[in-house]
């Protein structure tokens, strides 16, 4: 596998070949993947790699080995749900396929590690169609954090909306909040729509009301790492202040997912694991404190926002309107509850 190190943006673009998997689950854990689908995709990835070294005779102890790989990714990242659908899924596959010969069985691991990457890419360009309606033309748009083409398979959920309104003649203006302490806004965000030459200005996270109520936001989107039975949504920390502020303001604030965030097993918010992170991510900077010696720093790296502050939900099977807890059990009616032995 070959991963673009996230990390190393914008000063440089830096891929990180892996041959093992624990290179792969160790890249989740440093963030040089970051992105609720993405760490989906890579730890499928990251799996299909793995199985494909198994030295087994029999199933049995192929399986053995590969439920270790699959835990080995389970305990990376607790709070972005595609990590555990991912692996749900290519553990059905291997389920299904019991009888299969082994060698053939891990080619099929990498094909449908292939076929969620493809899969993720065509959800979002739907996403993205569903969602430029949303966008007035000559409006100005607040993000937080990444959820772009680096955060997913390669279009990206809350900027592939962004990218299909532009694309759609839109003129849009996007207001890019730095994201405090990994800084996904200034480093990575802007790095994409510049790259698309949509025009974009970097904030800093506490610019927001400042804009708002200057009137100079139409509306506020964001991306998710998971979101509960009742549209409850778990984001990157900064993300519930910016959805009181829009409140506030009556401003629209929308969350672009694919529907594989969203967490039939998880009622409310309250129930969403939140990532505790090394404190050194907000006491030091490149390496060096920038906080006085002996001070403590907390690091939480999600945040939950009510379902009552957001206005929509995208998903690529459409737009999803309060009560969000009645529509999204309409448009996930098909979709099995996560497996308890999975979920964190």
């Amino acid at each position: 596998m070959r991963l673009l190190d996230q990390r190393r943006l914008p000063q440089e673009e830096v891929y990180l070949a892996c041959s093992d998997y624990r290179d792969v689950a160790q890249a989740i854990r440093t963030m040089v993947v970051r992105g609720a689908p993405a760490i989906g995709i890579t730890a499928a990835m990251g799996i299909a790699l793995g199985a494909r070294s198994i030295p087994a005779t029999t199933f049995e102890e192929f399986y053995r080995a590969f439920e270790q790989i699959c835990q080995e990714f389970a305990s990376t990242r607790p709070t972005a749900v595609n990590l555990f659908w991912a692996i749900t899924r290519m553990r059905n596959l291997v389920l299904a396929h019991r009888d299969t010969d082994l060698s053939l069985l891990k080619q099929r691991l990498v094909e449908e590690a292939q076929r969620i990457l493809a899969e993720d890419i065509a959800i979002n360009k739907q996403i993205g169609e569903h969602g430029k309606s949303l966008l007035a033309d000559e409006s100005t748009v607040l993000t937080h954090c990444n959820a772009g083409a680096l955060a997913t398979g390669g279009y990206g959920t809350a900027l592939g909306v962004i990218r299909a309104a532009w694309e759609a003649g839109k003129k849009i203006m996007v207001l890019a909040d730095e994201t405090r302490p990994f800084l996904q806004g200034a480093r990575l965000t802007a790095w994409e729509l510049h790259a698309l030459r949509i025009p974009v200005k970097v904030i800093t996270d506490s610019m927001a009301g400042y804009f708002m109520r200057k009137k100079m936001v139409q509306a506020v989107l964001v991306g998710a790492d998971r979101i509960a039975a009742n549209g409850d949504v778990a984001n990157k920390i900064g993300t519930y202040t910016l959805a009181v502020l829009a409140k506030e303001h009556d401003i629209p604030f929308y969350v672009a997912a694919p529907t594989s965030t969203i967490d039939l097993s998880i009622s409310t918010g309250d129930d969403i694991p939140i990532e505790e992170r090394n404190p050194q991510e907000v006491t030091h900077w490149g390496g060096q404190p920038i906080v006085p010696p002996g001070v403590e720093a907390a690091n939480p790296a999600f945040d939950i926002t009510p379902h009552s502050y957001i206005r929509a939900i995208i998903t690529e099977k459409g737009i999803l309107s309060p009560p969000l807890d009645e529509n999204i059990a309409r448009v996930m009616s098909d979709r099995k509850v996560l497996s308890a032995e999975m979920r964190p």
